[in-house]
C-alpha cells in the first residue's frame, strides 16, 4: 500500500495506490494526507477501507504527482550520516548526528521541476531516505521504540547549493532552503511495509550517468537512533519530515571539475520498494 497525492499544485487530491498499481480515492475519508490524518489512524483506516473493497478507483490517465504529505510543520535533516560519503568529502565521523532545518516549503512533487538558484554555480544531488513522523515524539528514551512513532517511509531528494552553504556564513540552512530544493515521494509506504529501513538501495543518476550507488546500512545512525535523538532537542510532531542523510557519489565529493547540476540537467533517483522520482532542472 502506498499514499499519494495526485493533481496541480496545492489542490492535491489523496489517493491510496495497491500491490497491482491500482490507485483508488480517498477523498471520502480524508480531504489530504496531512499530519492530523497520521495522528489519528488515518493509515489503517485506509488499509482497512482498501481491504474492505470501500474505495472508488481512479480512471486511469496522467495526473500530476505531488509529495505525498501535505506540508510538514518541519523538516529536519541529518548531515555526513554516511561513513562512505563523510570519507569522500573529508569529513571525521561525526560522534552525535549532525543536525540542520530545511524550510518546509521547499517540497514539491517527485517529478516537478528543480530550479537552479540566481548566482548558483554549485547546485548539488543528494538522495535520501525520507522518515515521516506519525505521532508526537519527545524526549524518546529508547530506540527500540522510536520506530512506533514512525508513519511511514519515503524518497527524497535534499537538493543542495554548497557554496551558500560552506561558504555564504558558516550556515548550512541558506544552501538547503532555496524553492523546490526537497522533491518528495512519489509515495508515502507505510513503517509497517517496510521489514528493515537499514536495508535499502538507494541509486541517484544525473543524465544517465550513475552518480550514487549506496545502502542505509552504510549509516552511521540508523533511523532509530536519529529519530530518539532529534527528540532530545525538538518536539517531532505527525506530519514532519526527517531527511537521514545521503551516500557518496555527490558532486562535491568529485574531483575538479566538479560536475554541479545546471540547468536542462535531468536527475533520476530511488530507494528499494519506496519508487522513482524524476526532475529536469530550470533556471530560478
Amino acid at each position: 500500500m502506498q499514499l499519494m497525492r495526485l493533481g496541480p499544485p496545492g489542490a492535491e487530491r489523496p489517493v491510496v495506490r495497491d500491490a497491482d498499481g491500482a490507485r483508488y480515492d480517498l477523498g471520502g475519508l480524508t480531504a489530504d494526507i496531512s499530519g492530523a490524518f497520521l495522528a489519528n489512524g488515518g493509515i489503517a483506516m485506509v488499509r482497512a477501507a482498501l481491504e474492505a473493497g470501500a474505495l472508488p478507483r481512479l480512471a486511469e490517465g496522467d495526473l500530476r504527482v505531488g509529495p505525498p504529505i501535505a506540508r510538514p510543520g518541519k523538516i529536519v535533516c541529518i548531515g555526513l550520516n554516511y561513513r562512505d560519503h563523510a570519507a569522500e568529502t573529508g569529513a571525521e565521523l561525526p560522534a552525535e548526528p549532525v543536525v540542520f532545518m530545511k524550510a518546509p516549503d521547499t517540497i514539491v512533487g517527485a517529478y516537478d521541476e528543480v530550479l537552479v538558484p540566481r548566482g548558483s554555480t554549485r547546485t548539488d544531488w543528494e538522495v535520501e531516505l525520507g522518515v515521516v513522523i506519525g505521532r508526537t515524539a519527545r524526549y524518546l528514551s529508547e530506540n527500540d521504540d522510536a520506530l512506533s512513532y514512525v508513519a511511514g517511509y519515503t524518497v527524497s531528494h535534499d537538493v543542495s547549493e554548497r557554496e551558500f552553504q560552506l561558504e555564504r556564513g558558516g550556515t548550512w540552512d541558506k544552501g538547503k532552503s532555496c524553492e523546490t530544493f526537497n522533491p518528495l515521494g512519489p509515495w508515502l509506504v507505510p513503517v509497517d511495509e517496510v521489514s528493515n529501513p537499514q536495508d535499502l538501495r538507494l541509486r541517484l543518476s544525473v543524465n544517465g550517468v550513475e552518480r550514487q550507488h549506496g545502502s542505509t546500512s552504510d549509516m552511521i545512525f540508523g533511523v532509530a537512533e536519529v529519530v530518539r535523538y532529534v527528540s532530545q532537542f525538538m518536539v517531532l510532531r505527525p506530519g514532519d519530515l526527517i531527511n537521514t542523510g545521503t551516500p557518496a557519489g555527490v558532486a562535491l565529493g568529485q574531483p575538479e571539475p566538479k560536475p554541479y547540476l545546471r540547468a536542462g540537467d535531468v536527475v533520476e533517483l530511488e530507494i528499494d520498494g519506496l519508487g522513482r522520482q524524476r526532475q529536469t532542472l530550470g533556471q530560478a
